[in-house]
């Protein structure tokens, strides 16, 4: 019983055993490998000052006309070992005593050496005062053992400068024993470049340079900090436990086991992918010092996880914004979405309003999120330029964070207790990252828009991080919320006439169409004018193109001013153009026309002629009216009948307006009994009269079809 019990207990025993042996190497292996991180970095460091260093005595040298006096001063104050200025031949024409054996490797250089280096160097032009090139300046420190005894005393490891390319790499100088530097030397060779390994002997070896600012080939090493009989040590205590367990068997069941099992069942949470699994403590025997180690191990391993995944999802934040705000230029909801959540995202704030500079000078809330408990006011907010901190914000386009006390927020703003606003656009000048409000600063471009951020997660304030990260991506929000307008622009002007403001033919089918269909659709009537400037080419001959555009746009403008808001005028072409009246019948039609016609030829237009003399010119306009559905069953014939009418005005004299011909109750003698006029019959020479009904429908508007016993429509609104 005893030895079936030793044998179920020594079985984890061992186990733990193995598993200390590989914990105490890896967490060794960890150790050396962040050691010589930081000694790498430290030894560039101390290359790069002297690099630096270098530098500076060669511009000392090259900056001052007695070029000798000078490098014999850098020599003397321990700047440099050794000063050469050569002319542009390459000829020295001063160099100081002493100066080290070539190769002079330049600290610029990061290839790999073939050879041996002798010295650092650094190597600066010289000029004359007109800028053209006098030779150069050369700077050199020795590359010896005492700059590799240098290096090892800083970055607190061995430190071996190799000379020659792999595979006859050769050791320069070392500060390791001549046995270690021939174990560094071996395990070298086969070590890529910033990679750790490990030798025999129980060293850790690292690979730096050459690289940008440090040139020389460096292997830095440091011994392990592994317990010497390690094994040794293990298997003891393996033993002697395994020989204690016949007589306390019963203690090393609920000692030992029990604490292996937590063990094994936090190493399986950690292979699962939890990082929270801890092992309690419960000694501090070798048990207890793994349970340590391994909880040290996961609370590590877990901070960095969480570090890269942290940097991570910002990344994909980031990357997300700005692929989301491309994908949906022309959406501009999506776009402040897209731009809200991923500002919540990057901060951690609880809460955010996107608001875009509207006409007026009003900030609008366009956007919200998590604002409901928050905002003081009611209705959608606005918030006017220079007032409160998101107004000041678009007023000056600088950035701005701080605290805002709840009783001295602004109206417009909501109860908070932090804050950071960022406008749509990069300022042009004006105050570094850390800004707060009220300070001076230069006033950018007024900005698109105003982002602003409420209450970040903890209660602490927003920081200079926060600032640069909203920062970071304004300026791609400002050039999507850009783009967003110039396609409304573009879109609005592709259906306006640039000359006029008017819409354009384009504009008037399509208009044409809804009007029709919306008439058919609710029984109104809709009535179509086309216009026709009388002798517009004379305008032309006489007093020039320039003259006629005035005239074409002072005509639109009148247009506009006799029609109702519902009412639409279009640029057919040239000097035609066209203006639907929605729910309008002929007799309100003919009244529009009047007006029209008076308006234009009761007020001359004032024009620059031909020699530039301002003279007056006065023109008339000639009218063609039809109306759907009296003249015809769809938008384009509706047209046609009204161009036919102002043909018919056209022959009765210009000046007038004619309405079209009912074609369905008007027969012609010539067309064979089919009851049709023909489509050029001779038009009337009189406007044609227009009876008015003596009542009109409850809700004041034209009817399609006759309404009363002489089958007149119903008369135009006045009052419209």
């Amino acid at each position: 019983m005893t030895a079936a019990f030793l044998a179920v207990a020594f079985g984890p025993i061992l186990f733990g055993a193995v598993f200390v042996a590989s914990t105490v190497t890896a967490v060794d292996r960890s150790r050396a490998t962040e050691r010589l991180a930081v000694a790498a970095a430290a030894a560039r460091t101390s290359i790069d000052a002297l690099c630096q260093q270098l530098r500076a005595a060669a511009d000392a040298v090259a900056l001052t006309a007695d070029h000798r006096g000078a490098a014999t001063q850098v020599v003397g104050r321990g700047l440099a070992a050794a000063v050469q200025v050569t002319d542009v031949t390459g000829q020295i024409i001063v160099a100081t005593p002493n100066a080290p054996p070539a190769p002079w490797r330049d600290c610029g250089d990061h290839a790999r050496p073939t050879g041996p280096v002798a010295a650092l160097a650094v190597r600066v032009e010289l000029h004359d005062i007109s800028g053209a090139a006098l030779g150069t300046v050369t700077a050199a420190q020795p590359v010896d053992p005492m700059l590799v005894a240098r290096l090892a005393a800083v970055t607190g490891v061995a430190v071996t400068l190799l000379d020659g390319a792999a595979p006859t790499l050769t050791v320069a100088h070392s500060t390791e024993s001549d046995g270690g530097a021939e174990a560094v030397l071996a395990a070298a060779s086969a070590l890529r470049e910033e990679g750790v390994t490990s030798t025999p002997d129980g060293r850790y070896l690292r690979r730096v340079g050459p690289a940008p600012g440090q040139p020389l080939p460096l292997v830095l090493s440091v011994p392990s900090d592994q317990p010497p009989g390690l094994y040794p040590v293990l298997i003891a205590v393996v033993l002697l436990a395994a020989l204690l367990g016949v007589a306390v068997a019963w203690r090393l069941a609920r000692v030992t086991t029990r604490p292996l099992v937590e063990l094994a069942g936090a190493v399986d949470r950690v292979a699962a992918g939890d990082l929270t699994a801890r092992v309690p403590v419960r000694s501090g025997d070798e048990i207890g010092r793994l349970a340590e180690a391994f909880n040290r191990m996961t609370r590590e391993t877990g901070g960095y996880l969480a570090a890269l995944a942290s940097s991570r999802d910002q990344l994909r934040g980031h990357l997300a914004v700005l692929g989301d705000t491309l994908a949906s230029t022309h959406d501009l909801q999506r776009i402040l979405r897209v731009i809200l959540h991923s500002a919540l995202a990057a901060t951690g704030a609880r809460a955010g309003a996107v608001l875009l500079t509207e006409p007026g000078g009003m900030l609008v809330a366009q956007c919200t999120e998590g604002l409901d408990e928050y905002w003081a006011g009611t209705g959608t907010p606005q918030v006017p330029l220079g007032s409160s901190v998101v107004g000041a914000v678009a007023a000056t386009g600088q950035p701005c964070r701080g605290r805002m006390e709840t009783a001295a927020a602004s109206p417009g703003e909501p109860r908070c207790g932090t804050y950071i606003a960022v406008p749509f656009a990069a300022p042009e000048a004006g105050r570094t990252a850390d800004s707060r409000c009220g300070e001076e600063g230069a006033a950018s471009a007024r900005p698109l828009g105003v982002l602003a951020l409420y209450d970040r997660l903890g209660g602490e304030e927003f920081d200079d991080d926060d600032l640069a990260t909203l920062q970071t991506f304004a300026g791609h929000v400002a050039v999507a919320v850009d783009n967003v307008r110039v396609h409304e622009e573009a879109q609005r002007l592709s259906l306006t006439d640039p000359l006029t403001g008017l819409w354009n033919y384009r504009y008037l089918r399509e208009s044409l169409r809804r009007e029709v269909e919306r008439a058919n659709r609710f029984g109104r009537m809709v009535s179509v004018l086309v216009l026709d400037l009388d002798r517009f080419k004379k305008i032309n001959d006489t007093y020039g193109h320039a003259a006629g555009d005035t005239v074409l746009a002072e005509f639109a403008r009148r247009v506009r001013g006799e029609i109702r808001e519902v009412d639409l005028a279009f640029r057919q072409g040239g000097e035609e153009f066209v203006v639907l009246l929605p729910e309008t019948d002929a007799r309100g039609a003919t009244i529009v026309a009047e007006r029209l016609g008076a308006a234009t030829r009761n007020t001359p237009v004032a024009v620059l002629g031909h020699a530039g003399v301002q003279e007056s010119i006065g023109f008339t306009v000639s009218i063609g009216i039809a109306v759907y559905p009296d003249h015809a069953e769809t938008g384009l014939r509706v047209l046609e009948a009204a161009d036919e009418a102002l043909y018919a005005a056209k022959s009765a004299g210009r000046d007038t307006w004619r309405v079209a011909q009912d074609t369905s109750r008007i027969t012609d003698p010539g067309d064979g009994g089919t009851g049709v006029r023909a489509a050029h019959a001779a038009p009337p020479t009189r406007e044609m009269p227009v009876s008015a009904v003596t009542s009109s429908p409850i809700d004041g508007l034209p009817r399609a079809g006759p309404v009363d016993a002489t089958g007149a429509p119903a008369e135009r609104d006045e009052s419209a």
